[in-house]
């Protein structure tokens, strides 16, 4: 939420509110760790981030009308929700190949965790967190770019 760009309609507290609610009702979870914890909540946020941005492009919604946000609150722009999607779309076709370096993305990108609490969430050494990080952001980037 850090690196989003003013015009975001979605603030960070709203996310983490939301995040909280759906695990509110989660029960008999022995949480291991704080990276054992935040692995869950980068994929629901990684979710609620994917399903807010579907809705603004919905027609019913005014999603092929520019979003003006009367409230002196950060709003996201209508491109921002579109490079998400692509972003997710993006991610979904890594995960059917690679499940491990869509996971990597997930905790470092979505959850904001360092490498070494995602090499700790997932199990492996930190300098394959670090190494699938490096091929996976290059991957991306080319994915990305092939889509415009």
């Amino acid at each position: 939420m850090a690196a989003e760009q003013s015009g975001q309609t979605l603030p960070a507290t709203s996310l983490v509110h939301e995040v909280y609610h759906r695990l509110v009702d989660v029960k008999n979870v022995n949480w291991k760790n704080c990276a054992h914890f935040y692995a869950p909540c980068a994929r629901l946020m990684w979710g609620i981030l994917v399903d807010f941005a579907r809705t603004r492009n919905y027609p019913k919604r005014g999603g092929h009308f520019p979003h003006i946000e009367l409230e002196e609150s950060a709003t996201v722009s209508a491109a921002v929700g579109s490079e998400l999607l692509a972003v997710n779309e993006a991610l979904k076709e890594l995960a059917s190949v690679d499940a491990g370096k869509s996971a990597v993305v997930e905790l470092r990108f979505f959850g904001g965790l360092t490498v070494e609490e995602t090499a700790a969430a997932l199990g492996i050494s930190v300098e394959t967190v670090m190494h699938d990080w490096k091929l996976t952001k290059a991957w991306l980037l080319r994915e990305l770019s092939s889509e415009t």
